[in-house]
């Protein structure tokens, strides 16, 4: 077993049980058999592109995860937030603005008063 395919295993196995999918429903929303997840999983997959590509998509894992997983990532709380920020088309994008700065605003003041 090569070190990216624990890694590959253990970043996808992670990602869908935050999604609370099962390996048949990931699988599923790829078009593949199950096997095939529960072979990355088991660190027995190494996936073409065709595979490994609608994968990290369908379960929106940062690819520096997989491939440089010994950069510090940011917390999974602004990966999250980065992930949904690209997703938007433009037009949600400049809509959501004013809402995220004074969600920030509120939130900012708020641990101020606190201290």
């Amino acid at each position: 077993m090569s070190e990216y395919s624990r890694i590959l295993g253990d970043v996808v196995k992670v990602a869908r049980e935050k999604a609370g999918l099962t390996q048949a429903e990931v699988a599923a929303s790829i078009d593949r058999d199950s096997r095939t997840v529960l072979n990355i999983e088991n660190y027995k997959g190494n996936p073409k592109l065709e595979v490994l590509y609608p994968l990290v998509r369908a379960l929106k894992i940062d690819s520096r995860e997989i491939f440089n997983p010994e950069m510090q990532l940011e917390s999974p709380a602004l990966r999250q937030l980065q992930l949904m920020v690209a997703e938007c088309s433009e037009a949600e994008a400049d809509a959501i603005i004013p809402v995220v700065k004074a969600a920030i605003d509120l939130v900012r003041n708020r641990s101020k008063l606190r201290i």
